[in-house]
């Protein structure tokens, strides 16, 4: 959110505390006072990302949606509608928690995280639209497992030879990910078995074990939710990165008389401290040299990573809405969206017919790009400063708020409103999810990342796009050698 305030500094001075919007009400009485509050929160709103340049996009789309546009035109210009609207319920929701405290204010990341998809997906689920439902929902966990969380290990890598998380937090969230691809895979090997049987009600049995697993998974979410916000929350906390995580991975690297179990437990009182403190007077080598950030090689190494709270990024910046203008923004957000979501839905079909693109494509390769360009780009950015925990709670944390909540949410929503969406996903969309959760689980449980780490995620997204490219629609649930060798298996 740093960007969002230089930005805005530019155009108005800072908002203070004693500067609160509605409180000034109180001195500039009637419509001056109000036009000077919409005002500031116009632009407040306006500014907070360069992103809002697309907003000009917003009354083109729907234009192009109501005149009866062709297809294409109406995808595109909704396409590119979405991508700031998205932006702007990011920036709105960030304001809304700098005042809500830290746990409603997770909670209120977590609720509106993914609230593009949820959208999008509700029209779809409203339309019968169930494989472009399902196909969204997946994208998203795809292109944020592989393409986010491959672009922050690529980039950041490139300016930094090795970067460093919280591994324990990773576990966790990528233990909760295996959960989330085993609901999955369930149903479709119980439908492999079941689409041989003569007696049993095949469509009856996956709408049970689909509805009953939501619930689960559901519960499980909440769950997760207090241990990250209340019980745990210390095993969430940034790792630090540079100055003292610095120093102590240079202490552990392997060298001559390097004796490493001795380093990773320095005890302040032995009497080798003095031998300690001597070693990082040698002359260091290129890659250990290389480890170190531009702040951490400016200062003194042993002050620093004695305090390394003392950084000014430590600070968060003052909100610049008040919870009350957030809330109104991200209402009228939420208005766009629905009405951008739901013209851009209504020209899938005759986009699949006039350009021979599948739904499954577009559902998990293109809409996910879309609805997620702003959280890319904020994964990225943080990445290249070195907050990597932050980056993996975007990548990874956005794909568990779609796999834990919001796909079971429209099963049981399909359950109210008589749609039939269930968690039987094809068997190869189902396997491809399987096989990325075990990648991603296999790169993060070191808790380090590096370039070639980031561009295997990258390699191994670009592999599946072009796989579900030649995807046909028609295949579906007829995928009848990969049911059996599942069901065989089993």
């Amino acid at each position: 959110m740093n960007e969002r305030h230089s930005l805005l500094g530019r155009i108005l001075p800072p908002l203070h505390e004693d500067d609160d919007p509605v409180e000034n009400q109180d001195s500039n009485r009637g419509v001056v006072g109000f036009f000077k509050t919409a005002w500031h929160v116009t632009i407040a709103t306006l500014t907070s990302s360069w992103i809002n340049l697309l907003l000009v996009f917003i009354p083109l789309g729907i234009l192009a949606g109501v005149l009866d546009w062709p297809a294409t035109a109406v995808f595109v210009l909704n396409s590119l509608a979405i991508v700031p609207l998205a932006s702007l319920m990011g920036f709105a929701t960030e304001e809304l928690s700098a005042k809500a405290g830290q746990t409603i204010g997770g909670l209120l990341n977590a609720t509106f995280g993914n609230a593009v998809e949820l959208i999008v997906s509700i029209v779809a689920l409203k339309d019968n639209e169930i494989r472009i439902v399902q196909t969204s929902m997946l994208g998203s966990i795809l292109s944020n497992i592989l393409l986010v969380l491959g672009c922050c290990f690529y980039f950041g890598g490139l300016k930094y030879p090795t970067q460093k998380f919280g591994s324990t937090m990773a576990s966790t969230m990528s233990s909760m990910m295996a959960v989330a691809s085993v609901s999955l895979v369930i149903p479709a090997m119980l439908f492999g078995v079941l689409h041989r049987s003569k007696s049993a009600d095949t469509t009856a049995s996956i709408m049970l074990l689909s509805r009953g697993t939501s619930i689960v998974l559901l519960v499980l979410y909440v769950m997760y939710l207090w241990f990250q916000l209340r019980s745990h929350p210390h095993l969430f906390d940034e790792q630090p990165t540079t100055k003292a995580g610095d120093q102590g991975a240079r202490n552990a690297a392997p060298g001559p008389g390097n004796e490493s179990s001795r380093d990773a437990a320095p005890r302040p009182d032995d009497d080798e401290e003095g031998h300690q403190q001597q070693r990082p007077t040698a002359p260091e080598s290129p890659s250990a040299a290389a480890k170190r950030t531009p702040t951490a090689a400016a200062g003194p190494t042993d002050e620093e990573a004695q305090q390394p709270s003392t950084a000014p990024e430590s600070s968060p910046p003052a909100a610049q809405l008040t919870p009350t203008a957030a809330a109104i923004v991200l209402l009228l957000v939420t208005v766009a969206i629905s009405f951008c979501a739901d013209y851009l839905v209504g020209s899938i079909g005759e986009i699949v017919r006039t350009t021979g693109i599948s739904k499954t494509f577009i559902g998990l390769i293109v809409l996910p790009l879309v609805a997620n360009a702003a959280e890319h780009v904020t994964a990225i950015v943080v990445s290249r400063r070195d907050k990597m925990d932050l980056a993996i709670g975007i990548a990874i944390g956005s794909s568990l708020q779609i796999a834990l909540s919001v796909t079971p949410f429209l099963v049981i929503l399909g359950w109210i409103i008589d749609r039939p969406m269930t968690l039987h996903f094809a068997p190869f969309e189902t396997m491809v999810f399987f096989l990325s959760v075990i990648v991603v689980n296999y790169l993060i449980q070191d808790g380090e990342s590096n370039y070639l780490e980031g561009a295997m995620l990258l390699g191994t997204y670009i592999i599946i796009a072009l796989a579900f490219y030649v995807y046909p629609d028609d295949a579906g649930n007829g995928s009848s050698h990969l049911l059996s060798f599942w069901s065989s298996s089993t």
